[in-house]
């Protein structure tokens, strides 16, 4: 990170931590370029020293360590594996790719064969040699809230069995078919989430050159 990219920023004085559970709730107190102090809330999966050690590898410019994964299946027929999945904070179903968390210590390729296999029942096709490509870095899903870093993997996946999701997950695993994204983006009235909606952006855009 260059000079001018660092040269007055807010400064981290401290992280009190307001809130325990799946989702742990944090107070950031930052020194702003003239002086004053700054509060503001965030939240995140992870516990007080962890939530510190990437926040500070983050000023850093360190790269980020990956929290998740978001799976851009395509099957051999030339279609994308998408989810209807039941989204407790909307109240509603949502539009998505799938995604899960990933384990200490999982690789990415584990990472996305496990939880395909446990939200749609398919797999990584085991008649190609490499069926994952990673985006050059990991993103992050909601800045202005949490410290979240989702890895985008783009996959060739092939059916496999049944799904096995948790009992609370309420997931449909459906298939849409590269030519008709620009019409399922025009006609969908369900929920979307933000990254499926961007990709699907860019499927359809390339579909029409």
């Amino acid at each position: 990170m260059d000079a001018a990219t660092t040269r007055g920023i807010p400064q981290l004085k401290n992280i009190e931590q307001v809130s325990e559970g799946w989702i742990n709730k944090y107070i950031l107190t930052y020194e702003l370029p003239d002086g004053t102090d700054y509060v503001y809330e965030s939240t995140s999966r992870k516990k007080l020293e962890a939530y510190r050690t990437g926040l500070l590898a983050n000023a850093r410019g360190e790269a980020p360590r990956v929290d998740a994964v978001c799976i851009v299946g395509e099957t051999r027929e030339g279609t994308l594996l998408m989810i209807r999945e039941f989204r407790y904070p909307l109240n509603s179903w949502c539009i998505a790719f799938p995604a899960g968390l990933k384990e200490p210590n999982e690789g990415i390729r584990e990472c996305v064969d496990r939880e395909l296999r446990e939200e749609t029942g398919y797999r990584l096709r085991t008649d190609v040699d490499e069926p994952v490509r990673l985006l050059p870095q990991a993103g992050f899903s909601s800045t202005g809230l949490t410290d979240e870093a989702i890895q985008i993997v783009f996959a060739q996946v092939e059916k496999a069995g049944d799904a096995q999701p948790e009992e609370s997950e309420l997931i449909r695993p459906f298939q849409l078919s590269l030519g008709d994204v620009r019409r399922f983006l025009d006609e969908n009235t369900t929920l979307i989430g933000t990254r499926a909606q961007l990709i699907l952006e860019v499927f359809a855009a390339r579909g029409e050159r």
